[in-house]
């Protein structure tokens, strides 16, 4: 099951994506400090997660930006 789904990611605002981002680049830290401690993760499936929703987070923000330029850019030859 993902962390956040796209819906719920496409939904929040500029910030809130970058501090959810902040939030989980941190956990990801610290299961891969573990596993390179030789700890055991409980959920190792969970790194795998904690990647992909970072990706769709970056992924999202870049094509907010992309559509935000497009809309200023026609809105500068109107």
């Amino acid at each position: 099951m993902p962390i956040l789904r796209l819906k719920e990611i496409r939904d929040m605002s500029s910030e809130e994506r970058m501090k959810k981002l902040t939030e989980l680049k941190t956990e990801l830290l610290r299961l891969k400090t573990m596993v390179k401690a030789g700890g055991a993760v409980e959920n190792p499936a969970r790194i795998k997660e904690l990647r992909k929703t970072i990706a769709r987070i970056l992924t999202i923000e870049k094509e907010q930006k992309i559509a935000t330029k497009k809309v200023k850019k026609e809105e500068k030859k109107k």
